[in-house]
């Protein structure tokens, strides 16, 4: 083992060892671009939680401490549910009959840009921030095409 390593070692050339820097460096691009996102949210703007079925809004909640505990079943399809559970300043997907179960698996989400996802039930959880006046802060394009 240690005989191929020092073998593929002495093969590299030194522009191999730049590009996997670089490449290990953009990796972490997507972290920073997060972080930078939820800086630049305003501490008097409200936290929205949105509940989509095939796209249509089906239900809207601001995120805060004083929001009340709720669950609630969606049935998109027949044959098909999803519980969703708010609790404060934080929502998720507590149960389904999806046969991957990511949006369960997902958790609880609660801050602008977290989404949880059921492809099977075409459902999906977002938080975005909006201002006090009721406009969306970080306008993303939302002809997003997801595959169903």
């Amino acid at each position: 083992m240690i005989d191929k390593l020092k073998y593929h070692l002495r093969n590299m050339k030194p522009l191999d060892v730049v590009i996997i820097v670089i490449l290990l460096l953009g990796s972490f691009i997507p972290h920073v671009v997060y972080g930078i996102q939820l800086s630049q949210v305003d501490e008097g703007a409200q936290i929205i939680a949105t509940v989509k079925i095939s796209g249509e809004e089906v239900y809207r909640v601001e995120l805060n401490e004083d929001t009340p505990h709720e669950e609630f079943t969606l049935e998109p399809a027949e044959g098909q549910y999803n519980i969703i559970e708010v609790d404060g300043t934080r929502i998720r997907n507590k149960e389904d009959n999806s046969p991957d179960q990511l949006g369960v698996r997902r958790g609880w989400i609660s801050k602008p840009g977290e989404t949880a996802v059921v492809l099977p039930h075409q459902l999906i959880i977002e938080i975005h921030a909006e201002s006090p006046d009721g406009e969306e802060i970080h306008q993303e394009d939302s002809d997003i095409i997801i595959p169903m």
